[in-house]
């Protein structure tokens, strides 16, 4: 009897053991997605037939999505994986981009030379140079980069009279468009030297703080009398009569009436003082070469500030301070009241 019930025992543990060994292997295949779900129907219809129970119950729940599988936790995190490295190797060729914009727009400052940069955008965008001409005035220009540059021209603003036509390929440089302004400027010399002849010689009622690109002045000529003279940048002396004569002088005879002088300034020209030595001239002495006996010949050109300078003068005080920065004959620093950025022509007055 005893026997018997070993007997029986072993066949219902070894019933059990098989049970759970196939319960085991459906869950292996469902984790791997290698079963569907028919054969699953079928198989746990077998295990109830031999055993049934918890089993069964489980197998049945993981089929009808009660208990979420690890299959389709791991398929949805082929998913996610995949979509983060699309993003990824997006978010890559993007830098590589990026990287390739920044190095070329590094080298091309440093063809134009750093010591004529004034501000820099954080994304290398946005450039402001300084420019000198020959007149030694002081120009920023302004140039804005695409993102696609050097395949787009940049876009260039100055405080000049009219934009200059950019010459632009896509082998262009910066160090081009510096070029470009550079002659740009030289063709409105004579139009700046006639607006600061009337600045300086006339009773200009407006604008009051003229900047380099306005053209027009209008001036008092006495009696309550006020006329607007426009300049054409491209031909400052085109008025009628006598062209070959000074504008001034052309005006003069024009208008066949001597024109009022400004209340400030005396008939005997005299310049205002220097800045820096406090004197309207300078000492004639012969090592200053031309500048010798020369009033202020330079200004500051932040309009609430316009303090005048010799040239000579700062440039000496410019050199005793350690932050200027010289390229070729021109000191680069700050003005020693306001602390805008001046730039002013060096020479050797000794010979």
């Amino acid at each position: 009897m005893n026997s018997s019930l070993s007997k029986i025992n072993v066949l219902e543990m070894s019933h059990v053991i098989n049970v759970k060994l196939l319960s085991i292997l459906i869950f292996y295949e469902l984790i791997n997605g290698l079963l569907q779900e028919t054969t699953v129907v079928k198989t746990v219809a077998v295990i109830y037939l031999i055993h049934g129970g918890r089993w069964v119950l489980l197998i049945l729940k993981i089929v009808s999505g009660t208990v979420p599988s690890f299959y389709q936790r791991r398929q949805s995190y082929l998913l996610a994986k995949s979509k983060m490295d699309h993003t990824e190797q997006a978010r890559c060729r993007e830098l590589a981009k990026s990287s390739t914009f920044y190095r070329s727009v590094y080298s091309e400052i440093e063809e134009v030379g750093w010591e004529h940069l004034v501000r820099l955008g954080g994304d290398l965008t946005f450039l402001s140079f300084r420019i000198l001409d020959e007149k030694g005035r002081l120009h920023f220009m302004e140039i804005q980069l695409d993102k696609t540059y050097p395949k787009s021209p940049p876009s260039i603003s100055a405080d000049v009279p009219y934009n200059f036509d950019l010459q632009w390929s896509i082998n262009s440089r910066l160090k081009d468009v510096v070029q470009q302004f550079h002659e740009y400027l030289e063709k409105l010399q004579e139009f700046w030297s006639t607006l600061d002849d009337i600045d300086k010689s006339l009773c200009v009622i407006d604008p009051k703080q003229p900047s380099r690109s306005i053209s027009h002045r209008q001036i008092n000529i006495g009696n309550d009398c006020f006329i607007m003279l426009c300049i054409d940048a491209n031909n400052p002396r085109s008025l009628p009569e006598t062209k070959d004569k000074p504008y001034l002088e052309n005006l003069a005879c024009l208008l066949e009436t001597q024109l009022p002088r400004p209340t400030d300034v005396p008939k005997n020209d005299q310049q205002v003082e220097c800045g820096i030595c406090y004197a309207q001239c300078l000492p004639v002495d012969d090592e200053l070469g031309a500048k010798s006996g020369s009033g202020t010949d330079y200004t500051c050109d932040n309009t609430t500030c316009s303090k005048a300078f010799h040239s000579v003068c700062l440039g000496d005080w410019l050199r005793s301070i350690t932050t200027t920065r010289q390229s070729f004959n021109v000191l680069f620093g700050n003005c020693p009241y306001c602390s805008d950025p001046v730039a002013v022509k060096i020479n050797n007055v000794k010979n």
